[in-house]
């Protein structure tokens, strides 16, 4: 099915609360259409779901739930989405009228953003008038796949860390302005200690980071008046790019500026070196700081890192106090998508399977219940049918979250990323190999076992 229609107005060309009800594949808005025409609009539930891990994931972290939610709340057609689905020439005019009326009014429950979860048990369930439901498909997936993806490379790179700050560095390569966006608040998420991204900053109240390009250093006569300047300039803030020409003489240079600030009653936060040996240079930096008393001077390094590199360094034996992560981070380049689904499981008729050959979908509602041993830590998951009663002391993963299209969980982005820390240091340690390790066991339940076989049947 191939439709045009008029051409889009010149302009920035990015997603706004007014025309966000057009982010959706032609295909949902061609159902909901049929749907109406044939009076089938009883209530249905939606699961969306990762069916299996990318490669080399343990575990992934559940992010994006709020960012959904915001957008099921204040979901609207208005007159300008209306007259370009009209141009499009395919559309009913009963199921117009039907849009320019558009609420969500439904139910959703979640994994709270912030946990650990596993495939292929449920992140999200909609349940809601069928045309509701299958309509925001496209949003819900576009919005969760992309957080769960860089909240859980995030969180790699955060453990590999080992107590040490991570900091969102991608914004010049993430996929976009909204991408850039969403990914520093996922990464914030997952534990990382701040962003470049001013914008992020101002949105989410996120720690914002930045210390000077090499173009600044370029702009003076030499790199010892630029560093003067800076320190100058940025007083409580200085961090000094020192790998521009040589290393060693720029932290001879950040030596002479260090000390010079102490003489004013200020002092050196940091260097930052960018290119080579990371970890062989970190080591002769860490040592001339020492030597010339620069103690509580911190050493943060950056270019081109992933949580590979980053334990490969410590392993080494780098002086690090902090890492820029940019590229690796906000792309996930070496997992750059998760297969999130959503998929009808149950309607007012019934439960709901899919038998398609590697695809098949688990029926029902779900609830999903964590076991855990005597530490603490996860020790299984077992996905039931959500009103089977969970094993003794297991605790429920799903929890509501809307409620008649309102939102009925609000959490701060500190508490979310608080959550996170305490789920990824609870983490069994074979699940926190940046390898493949140890596979997580997720177990159906009786009900659900046995309802499976027999829709298959």
């Amino acid at each position: 099915m191939a439709v045009s229609g008029p051409a889009a107005s010149p302009g920035f060309g990015y997603v706004t609360p007014d025309n966000v009800a057009l982010l959706v594949d032609l295909y949902e808005l061609a159902m909901a259409d049929s749907y109406l025409r044939n009076g089938m609009n009883g209530r249905a539930t939606f699961a969306l779901f990762v069916r299996s891990l990318p490669p080399s994931r343990e575990f992934l972290v559940s992010a994006g739930i709020e960012t959904a939610l915001a957008c099921l709340e204040t979901l609207r057609f208005g007159d300008e989405a209306i007259r370009y689905l009209r141009g499009l020439h395919l559309f009913s005019e009963q199921f117009l009228e039907y849009l320019r009326d558009f609420r969500f009014t439904g139910d959703a429950r979640a994994v709270p953003e912030g946990e650990v979860f596993f495939p292929p048990e449920p992140l999200l369930e909609i349940s809601a008038p069928r045309i509701e439901a299958q309509i925001v498909e496209t949003l819900l997936l576009n919005t969760l796949n992309f957080q769960v993806m860089v909240a859980s490379k995030a969180a790699r790179s955060v453990l590999a860390a080992r107590g040490r700050g991570v900091v969102d560095f991608s914004p010049r390569r993430d996929h976009g302005a909204d991408a850039a966006l969403k990914a520093a608040r996922a990464a914030y998420i997952a534990g990382c200690t701040g962003t470049s991204n001013v914008l992020a900053g101002m949105l989410y109240g996120i720690p914002v980071v930045g210390t000077m390009a090499h173009s600044y250093i370029m702009s003076f006569s030499d790199e010892l008046e630029a560093f003067r300047a800076f320190a100058r300039d940025f007083p409580t803030n200085t961090v000094l790019l020192i790998d521009t020409y040589d290393t060693m003489q720029g932290v001879a240079n950040a030596i002479t500026v260090g000390g010079e600030m102490a003489s004013a009653g200020a002092r050196l936060r940091g260097v930052r070196i960018d290119s080579g040996d990371l970890t062989a240079q970190s080591r002769a930096v860490r040592a001339a700081l020492d030597a010339a008393g620069l103690r509580e001077t911190q050493i943060f390094l950056s270019g081109d890192l992933n949580e590979y590199r980053i334990a490969e360094m410590l392993a080494q034996g780098a002086a690090a106090d902090a890492f820029g992560v940019g590229t690796e981070l906000g792309t996930s380049a070496d997992a750059p998508s998760v297969g999130g689904v959503y998929k009808l499981v149950e309607d007012e008729k019934g439960y709901r399977i899919k038998l398609s050959t590697g695809k098949a979908t688990l029926p029902g509602r779900k609830q999903v219940w964590r076991r855990h041993d005597p530490e603490g830590q996860p020790s299984g998951d077992l996905l039931a049918l959500h009103d089977e009663p969970g094993p003794p002391g297991a605790t429920p993963m799903l929890i509501p979250v809307m409620q008649a299209g309102r939102r009925i969980l609000s959490e701060s982005l500190v508490e979310i990323r608080q959550r996170c820390t305490e789920r990824l240091v609870a983490l069994p340690e074979e699940l926190k190999h940046l390898d493949d390790g140890a596979a997580y066991h997720v177990a159906l339940s009786p009900g659900l076992t046995a309802l499976r076989e027999r829709m298959r049947a």
